[in-house]
């Protein structure tokens, strides 16, 4: 038992989808990855996600950063301006993601049942 409890604590995808598999992250990916010109200012983000927090948001955009899948970008204007769009690792992940959606749609009312 005490083998198979190791083999599963270091098992890869455990600790990269504990990085950004949490309930915000793949959507803001999404939706970054749909947008026009591949770009949003967080205003723009906050108005696609109505039923998150400002704060939620927020901490979300920090952990996809600190992650290195989404590049945040300042600008020095008055008053700032802030872009996000996807690093070359978020690109890399959205045909996964693209494929987990598409599985999500077909399976949903076997999946989704209360």
């Amino acid at each position: 038992m005490a083998d198979i409890q190791a083999q599963y604590l270091n098992c890869p995808i455990r600790h990269v989808v504990s990085r950004f598999g949490d309930k915000w992250s793949m959507l803001v990916l999404y939706m970054i990855h749909n947008s026009e010109k591949g770009v949003l200012r967080y205003n723009e983000i906050k108005k696609l996600m109505t039923d998150c927090s400002q704060k939620m948001l927020s901490q979300t955009l920090k952990n996809l950063e600190s992650c290195h899948l989404v590049h945040r970008q300042v600008y020095p204007e008055v008053p700032p301006r802030v872009e996000y769009s996807l690093t070359d690792t978020g690109k890399d992940l959205m045909p996964a993601l693209t494929a987990l959606i598409a599985w999500g749609k077909q399976h949903f009312n076997e999946v989704v049942t209360d």
